[in-house]
């Protein structure tokens, strides 16, 4: 099924689970993530960033390219625009079918931006398209930026942004990055801000967490306790697919191109799949009589 990212993050929010959000930027990506997603009966958002867009397609050609593949589905599927930056872009991809969408204008003053998430609601809600927004800072793990708490969202300002702006789902800076740590590197999450701002926010209001990638099972695990409901995972996920072929082609001489890219989308796949394990959206969704049932 083809869904919009509310309804489904709101009931991970309620019990207390996170839903995978992999970077898909190729067809190979998307069909691996959505194999994950029905092998575990779990729900699954797929993000692209504009960047990835231009390098692989229109939102003409990928909105109605991942609907085709998760509408025979018999779970839900979200596809979401990732840090959408200027408001035509937002819009054009709503247009084209997105169903959710993510305004990040957090690199910018409080008040603006606020002004662009407001600008994008009100566009993305007449259509039925859910909206994501960032406060704080998430940083570039390689960098080692985004580590002082200086940066990390702020419960009042939270509570502030999202009655004014009326976004859907928040995404907020507790420590983690973007991108690759350095070796032997494990963030530290301020967990404590984290329950204060889903206490203030209210049990039904999912919270996001970016820069997955190499934080931790044991932080996930925590994260998701207290009270994260959407997981951004690129690094790893496109790395494991990288890696899959590499090894592939190491092995076998002169292998067919299907049977390359076919055992690099199972290996993304099975390494999905241990997510959606740990952040407890495993056997989420069940049809009977061809209705989707969703289970605590």
């Amino acid at each position: 099924m083809y869904v919009s990212m509310k309804e489904m993050l709101q009931h991970a929010s309620v019990n207390n689970y996170a839903v995978p959000a992999p970077n898909c930027p190729s067809y190979a990506l998307v069909k691996a993530a959505c194999m994950a997603a029905a092998e575990k009966k779990s729900a699954v958002i797929l993000d692209v960033s504009p960047r990835q867009m231009r390098m692989n397609a229109t939102p003409e050609v990928w909105a109605p390219m991942v609907k085709a593949i998760a509408e025979p589905l018999n779970v839900p599927v979200a596809l979401n625009l990732d840090h959408g930056g200027e408001f035509e872009d937002i819009c054009r991809c709503i247009k084209a079918g997105f169903s959710s969408v993510m305004c990040d204008a957090s690199a910018l003053p409080f008040e603006e931006n606020i002004r662009r998430v407001q600008q994008v609601v009100t566009f993305a809600h007449a259509h039925g398209v859910s909206v994501e927004a960032e406060l704080g800072h998430v940083g570039q793990a390689a960098e080692g930026d985004g580590r002082s708490d200086d940066m990390y969202t702020k419960v009042d300002m939270a509570v502030e942004f999202v009655e004014r702006t009326g976004c859907d789902m928040l995404a907020v800076a507790i420590g983690t990055a973007h991108g690759k740590y350095p070796a032997d590197y494990v963030p530290t999450l301020d967990f404590d801000r984290l329950a204060e701002i889903k206490k203030a926010l209210g049990e039904k209001y999912p919270l996001v967490l970016h820069g997955g990638s190499g934080a931790g099972d044991e932080n996930f695990k925590k994260a998701v306790a207290g009270g994260i409901n959407k997981v951004n995972l690129w690094t790893d996920y496109g790395r494991t697919y990288v890696n899959a072929m590499r090894n592939f082609l190491a092995e076998n001489e002169s292998p067919d191109y299907i049977f390359v890219t076919t055992d690099a989308e199972e290996k993304a796949a099975k390494w999905l799949e241990r997510y959606m394990d740990l952040f407890g959206s495993s056997n989420r969704y069940q049809f009977s009589d061809d209705k989707m049932v969703e289970t605590d």
